[in-house]
């Protein structure tokens, strides 16, 4: 098995880790927050891939697929499970911010490491920043799609930290 495969199967065991942090009265939430989130990274994913700006020469169903199964369908969304039922409603404008940011980079540097260092996927007209911002917008999106979801249970969605 190549670095490459084992770097994939590493990353979907850590992925299936964080998931079980999932408290049991926010599965709901988490499972809409992931479903809309396959739905905005699929149109992103499938985009970059098709304008040529990043390519994924090892990946999950390669014959059919150019984007990456791994990210767009199991890893950020997940990763935005966990950020939309801990997501800090009740406090300040800047710590949101820093929240947004800090999942952003949480999943930036490493992909930058693994585009410098492996074949996992590679940057042809693209650079971490777009990466970065394109997570923090992806990441505000679904908040406010989750929101939007689940307006009459604002408690549910916006008092997280509280039960």
């Amino acid at each position: 098995m190549s670095l490459e495969w084992g770097i994939l199967i590493f990353v979907w065991s850590l992925t299936f880790s964080l998931i079980s942090l999932i408290p049991k009265n926010k599965r709901r939430i988490a499972f809409v927050a992931f479903l809309s989130m396959q739905v905005i990274t699929n149109l992103f994913g499938v985009l970059v891939v098709e304008f040529n700006l990043i390519s994924y020469p090892v990946r999950f169903f390669s014959e059919v697929y150019r984007a990456s199964f791994t990210f767009e369908y199991f890893i950020y969304p997940s990763v935005c499970s966990i950020f939309t039922v801990f997501y800090p409603y009740y406090r300040s404008y800047l710590y949101r911010f820093g929240y947004y940011a800090a999942f952003s980079t949480a999943i930036t540097v490493p992909e930058f490491f693994l585009e410098q260092y492996t074949d996992v996927i590679n940057y042809i007209q693209w650079e971490w920043y777009w990466t970065w911002f394109t997570l923090f917008l992806t990441l505000l999106l679904s908040r406010r799609l989750i929101v939007w979801f689940f307006k009459d249970l604002s408690n549910e969605v916006s008092s997280n930290n509280k039960r």
